[in-house]
């Protein structure tokens, strides 16, 4: 399942601070009840975050919390330095959706220069 995000409405919610693993997963936590694992997908010349449908609290999930911030702060990375911050918190906080089993949602992050440096 993919959605478009309008960003012509994020510039009303949440500033541009940059994201942290601790806002993001309690976020995730708040809105759901468990803490989704976000990944970021390259394809063609887009960037893509994904909310998977593994949660940190599932006995079955392969890596511990410690390895989980890591991966969380290392994507988070990304989304910061290139200026997607504020749009990310705002899908974050809004998107209807949730994942299932073998379907994660889809955000589309806005391609400028900052996003180029990212795309091979």
């Amino acid at each position: 399942m993919s959605f478009e995000f309008n960003a012509s409405n994020s510039g009303r919610y949440s500033s541009s601070i940059p994201l942290e693993a601790e806002e993001v997963m309690e976020c995730l936590r708040r809105r759901w009840g468990v803490t989704y694992d976000l990944r970021l997908l390259i394809k063609r010349d887009r960037i893509y975050l994904q909310m998977m449908w593994g949660f940190l609290e599932q006995q079955s999930f392969p890596i511990d919390e410690e390895t989980f911030k890591e991966n969380l702060n290392r994507t988070l990375e990304i989304i910061n330095r290139a200026g997607q911050s504020k749009f990310v918190r705002n899908w974050l906080e809004n998107v209807q959706a949730k994942p299932r089993l073998g379907k994660a949602i889809t955000l589309a992050l806005p391609m400028d220069q900052r996003m180029d440096e990212f795309v091979l």
